[in-house]
């Protein structure tokens, strides 16, 4: 790894939402929860050796967190990172 960072600690976990499975389906996309300071570098990497997949690209998205009213006053959800990586052809990843 370009970091040294145990790939555990690079993706969180596979985000499950209707459009991510679509995505998993007809595409060979997956969606992941990952550590907000990882590269691209490092989840390419880390899916590479977990799953033992070969990536083709890595898309992120850093989600900033929202303040929501709460019974005594606001509280901020966490920031977020996702990744979304598409594997290359006849590579797939089973998670169910």
């Amino acid at each position: 790894m370009a970091s040294g960072r145990d790939p555990i600690h690079v993706i969180k976990q596979p985000l499950l939402s209707e459009k991510s499975t679509w995505g998993m389906n007809e595409q060979g996309r997956y969606a992941f929860l990952v550590a907000r300071e990882a590269s691209k570098d490092e989840i390419r990497d880390a899916v590479e050796a977990l799953y033992k997949v070969k990536v083709r690209s890595v898309n992120t998205q850093v989600r900033k967190g929202k303040f929501r009213r709460m019974k005594f006053g606001l509280t901020r959800e966490e920031t977020t990172k996702k990744a979304v990586v598409r594997l290359e052809e006849g590579s797939k990843i089973e998670l169910f």
